[in-house]
């Protein structure tokens, strides 16, 4: 091949990789102002308890997962991070940063890889860091199970602990009623290489949304021996998960109505 031809592939290449950098930059900042217009036109959000996320020092922000999408760790990353006007490192699965737009939009509002830790290098530095402790079993729920939170996995507990950090649980209403699960197709999972592949409506619905923030769990002093420190942690674990429930519970019944 000559010189003159690589030369030109070269230019191509680089066009293209810039034209890809355009492209994707503008489809992150298009998919911010959706969310936004889904957060004050659409969903209609109203968040209440913001007095209880500390104004700095680390927290581990925990939330009920709902909705076939996932669509609530976004609007609470978003949310959260604009109001608040400080990081929420939300540890995400792999497969979030495998989409196109989702996936660098996901990074700009402090999405973080998942690993073992849950972000305890952010809470060490004094950062916050949300979490999902129902994973993807959260989404997983069929609609007449709506709001029923699954068993909570307690790493974030363990994180918590080791970190000296409060947690601070929060209820996320309206994610199950605009991406409503109404069942699954195994076939596209496989052929997408996804955990599940809910069958839900194509748009979310024009749900009520409703954010509750509530009163921080003080992490308990860590303890010496192994032994101890697991058993503190599945403490903590099943004290967030039913001041979770509690909110979700309560929230619920303050919706004059789940749509428009």
């Amino acid at each position: 091949m000559s010189e003159s031809v690589r030369d030109v592939i070269g230019a191509g290449a680089a066009e293209l990789r810039y034209v890809k950098e355009l492209l994707g930059g503008a489809g992150v900042d298009a998919w911010d102002r959706l969310v936004d217009w889904l957060v004050e036109d659409w969903f209609r959000l109203d968040v209440s308890g913001w007095e209880n996320i500390p104004a700095d020092g680390p927290a581990v922000v925990v939330a009920n997962h709902s909705g076939a999408w996932g669509l609530d760790a976004l609007i609470l990353g978003k949310v959260l991070t604009s109001h608040l006007n400080r990081p929420l490192r939300i540890p995400a699965a792999p497969i979030t940063f495998r989409f196109p737009v989702i996936g660098p939009y996901a990074r700009r509002i402090g999405a973080i890889p998942l690993d073992p830790t849950l972000g305890l290098e952010h809470l060490t530095a004094g950062e916050l860091v949300g979490v999902f402790p129902e994973g993807i079993a959260g989404l997983e729920k069929n609609f007449r199970n709506r709001y029923r939170l699954r068993p909570f996995s307690p790493g974030f507990a363990v994180t918590a602990l080791q970190a000296g950090a409060p947690v601070v649980p929060v209820s996320v209403i309206g994610a199950e009623e605009a991406c409503p699960k109404i069942g699954e197709v195994p076939a596209l999972a496989r052929l997408f290489d996804l955990p599940y592949f809910p069958l839900t409506t194509l748009f979310p619905l024009p749900s009520k949304w409703l954010i509750t923030v509530g009163e921080p769990i003080p992490a308990p002093p860590r303890p010496e021996s192994f032994a101890a420190r697991s058993a503190a942690a599945r403490r903590l674990c099943a004290e967030s998960q039913d001041a979770v429930q509690s909110l979700v519970n309560r929230e619920r019944r303050r919706r004059a109505t789940p749509f428009w």
